[in-house]
């Protein structure tokens, strides 16, 4: 059933935690959507079957081991999570105090879970015999990050993990919505993780859609998609942030946030569409129609219009036919007038985790007042593209509301708007 488009209460975001090829500590982060480049983006040649190089957004830092009473929920997914929750503990340890663990949810999205250690096990099974001791079937369920993220917080409201491809964490803010407007949370952590592994590396392989080459989203050479890793979270709530809230960030970007004590507009989930028009199993729609449709939506169910949007963080895969089809769909919507970037030269699609990857640079850049994220590609743009406004360097949001889409196999499309609340 689609989302309706009835008016929403914001829903405010209390801290953001964010771990991907563009880094793990603010300043990283933002020096590399300033520079154009992330040089995690890295060349690949051990993970296709047939030995074809191709380009992956890795996670490079240090993960983070696991509790000793978590060891069961032990896999490089849920150590990717973790290292991107800890940047949001102290707003969930404020929030269990002021409401309740049994009032927190937890609605997460993955499409990969666990599979990277489950590839592990089945080799090491085919080598010796058996699984490893340390491993169970369940580590790779898809509800397995959701009910670690629980136990993680030692929470006990709603649990569950939203998997609907690459719209999969995108979805988890429509969630939120109705938990919180139905009185069933207080608050929600919102968010996904997904992780590299052989399976959706040579599941994409095999559909023709990777690029040897660091993606062109909207480039007339463009060639298909760059698979990345991510975790990337979220606290919401209908409460306006206070100011512990508000000046507790774990990882402040120095050069951008001298004072995280300086009282600043809170920043919120201003409303969300969604659409699913079934076109094909793994096609968009050639018009876009069902783009439009949740673009359209979100603008309702936010009480704005397409002048009030100031970015448009696009789905932007670089392949040619998703690129076709949403530069015709924001055309329709917003004309020329709003600069529009994807942004996964910088990350990779992180699939499941993508939704959450790409809200948290909308979050970054609403709450460090950065530039534009830049449209990285050849500069060969495709003539057959609709003549939308491809951002370049060093422009400024203007304080207005941005715009994030996520569109998925099946036609599951999500669109995300986030922005200030003044008091």
């Amino acid at each position: 059933m689609n989302q309706t488009a009835s008016a929403a209460t914001p829903l405010y975001i209390h801290s953001c935690g964010f771990h991907s090829a563009l880094g793990l500590e603010h300043n990283d982060i933002h020096a590399r959507l300033a520079q154009g480049h992330s040089p995690d983006m890295q060349i690949c040649n051990d993970m296709l079957n047939d030995g074809t190089a191709t380009v992956i957004g890795k996670v490079t830092a240090d993960l983070p081991a696991l509790p000793a009473a978590l060891k069961a929920f032990d896999t490089y997914n849920n150590r990717l999570a973790q290292s991107a929750l800890a940047q949001i503990a102290p707003s969930v340890a404020h929030a269990i105090t002021q409401y309740g663990s049994d009032r927190i949810a937890v609605v997460v999205g993955s499409s990969t879970s666990g599979i990277a250690d489950g590839e592990t096990a089945l080799k090491a099974q085919a080598n010796d015999g058996e699984f490893p001791s340390e491993f169970h079937y369940h580590q790779q369920e898809l509800g397995n990050l959701s009910e670690f993220i629980a136990d993680f917080f030692q929470i006990q409201g709603p649990t569950y993990t939203v998997s609907t491809a690459c719209s999969s964490s995108g979805r988890v803010f429509l969630s939120a919505q109705r938990l919180l407007q139905s009185g069933l949370a207080d608050a929600v952590i919102v968010g996904g993780a997904d992780s590299l592994c052989k399976l959706t590396l040579n599941g994409f392989h095999g559909l023709e859609a990777l690029s040897s080459e660091l993606c062109n989203p909207f480039s007339a050479n463009r060639k298909g998609i760059n698979i990345g890793e991510a975790a990337a979270f979220m606290l919401l709530s209908q409460d306006k942030p206070s100011m512990v809230d508000e000046g507790s960030d774990t990882n402040p970007d120095t050069s951008s946030d001298k004072n995280t004590n300086i009282k600043m507009p809170a920043i919120a989930l201003l409303g969300a569409g969604d659409s699913s028009d079934a076109h094909h199993i793994s096609a968009p729609h050639p018009e876009g129609n069902g783009a439009e449709e949740a673009m359209q939506k979100a603008l309702t169910n936010a009480q704005l219009t397409p002048s009030d949007i100031g970015y448009i963080n696009a789905h932007g895969t670089a392949t040619p036919l998703n690129d076709e089809m949403e530069a015709k769909a924001i055309h329709r919507v917003f004309g020329e007038l709003v600069p529009v970037s994807s942004t996964k030269p910088f990350t990779g699609h992180t699939l499941g985790a993508a939704s959450a990857v790409e809200a948290a640079i909308c979050w970054h850049v609403l709450r460090y007042n950065l530039a534009i994220p830049q449209q990285i590609n050849d500069g060969e743009r495709a003539d057959s593209l609709a003549p939308i406004q491809l951002a370049e360097q060093h422009i400024a949001l203007n304080n207005k509301a941005i715009l994030s889409n996520s569109f998925a196999f099946g036609g599951n499309n999500i669109s995300l708007i986030f922005g200030y609340v003044y008091d």
